[in-house]
């Protein structure tokens, strides 16, 4: 104790000036006070999971809507050799 009693022996205090203007002090009633602003709670956004089955574009067409599909037999060149395979494309149309 003794070590900073000879340190702040040395100092002064120093009191801030007013500056010009005149600043009065309201005293403010609990009344008055708004009550503090609440934030919703956060949503989560949720997004369906599908498995890829093919079929594009994934939708409700409708009550009436038919599903064509193209079937064709393609060439695939793989390492193994040139297989022939089956590819198959649908669509949505209006019934």
């Amino acid at each position: 104790m003794g070590l900073f009693s000879t340190f702040f022996v040395g100092t002064e205090a120093k009191a801030q000036t007013a500056g010009p203007e005149i600043r009065l002090a309201q005293a403010v009633l609990p009344d008055d006070v708004p009550p503090p602003r609440r934030r919703p709670p956060a949503r989560l956004r949720v997004t369906p999971y599908y498995t890829p089955d093919g079929v594009y574009p994934r939708y409700n067409p409708g009550p009436d809507a038919v599903r064509e599909c193209n079937v064709a037999y393609v060439q695939e060149h793989r390492p193994s050799g040139t297989v022939i395979t089956p590819h198959m494309s649908c669509y949505w149309r209006r019934g």
